[in-house]
């Protein structure tokens, strides 16, 4: 993986001092998005859950201003050492609070120190960030974005089109993945007006040479109207659901 510019101190790399400060504990649900072109899983989404298997929210309910830097750094790590357990091969997609991050070079440490303990290659993590978090500063999120991709991490939006719309970031700082939000893919198949929005976000991606993720995919009318449209890449129940704490294996529709 290609270094920053921005050298970190590796010495404090092995001191994953991130859980302290957290009164609550939480596990990983694992769903695939999956290439249809070649039948394979692409990545893993890692997605939060309780200890149990309660549902995000149940998580996410108990996080402040004051252990958000602390619960996002715990989440990396948690979520590298999940896969690695599990022996994922393919990439591994961990959400991100951009408004937890201060400075990327530094808030890394701790991903990378985890990816060298549980033995992960850092090349097959992808950071996710939703558009559903407001944000302080955009020029401080394009930073961030510039930052991982300088270090050789993939980058993707989530939930496009819902929350805040971020063309901005695209202009500054195109993502290597948009994900499209559910609420644009849900019956797509029968609605033109989100055919023609989701037509000029797939135009607007091959031009800045990015790909696209439908997430939220749950009938084969809409799978076949976005496969039509050349979309590879896919995530929903139609595919699989979350695993807790496993890797499903996909079905592909015929």
């Amino acid at each position: 993986m290609k270094q920053s510019a921005v050298l970190f101190d590796e010495s404090h790399c092995g001191q994953c001092e991130c859980g302290e400060g957290l009164d609550f504990s939480f596990s990983f649900a694992f769903q695939p998005i999956v290439d249809v072109v070649n039948r394979s899983v692409y990545a893993y989404e890692a997605l939060v859950r309780g200890l149990e298997g309660e549902g995000a929210m149940s998580v996410l309910e108990q996080v402040n201003e004051r252990n958000r830097y602390t619960f996002d750094q715990v989440c990396r790590v948690k979520a590298v050492k999940l896969a690695a357990r599990l022996g994922m091969e393919s990439r591994l997609s961990i959400n991100f609070m951009p408004n937890a991050v201060y400075q990327a070079e530094y808030c890394i440490r701790t991903t990378l120190a985890a990816a060298k303990t549980y033995d992960f290659d850092t090349r097959k993590i992808i950071f996710e960030l939703t558009e559903n978090e407001k944000l302080a500063s955009v020029e401080h999120l394009v930073s961030i974005i510039e930052a991982y991709k300088e270090m050789g991490f993939a980058t993707a939006i989530d939930d496009f089109g819902a929350g805040y719309s971020r063309f901005n970031i695209m202009i500054a700082s195109p993502p290597d993945i948009l994900k499209l939000d559910m609420g644009l893919i849900r019956g797509i198949h029968d609605n033109p007006n989100k055919q023609a929005v989701v037509s000029g976000i797939i135009t607007m991606m091959n031009h800045l040479g990015g790909r696209i993720v439908a997430e939220g995919v749950e009938t084969k009318q809409e799978y076949f109207w976005l496969r039509s449209q050349g979309i590879n890449l896919y995530q929903g129940y139609l595919f699989a659901k979350p695993g807790f704490e496993c890797l499903p294996e996909p079905v592909f529709p015929v």
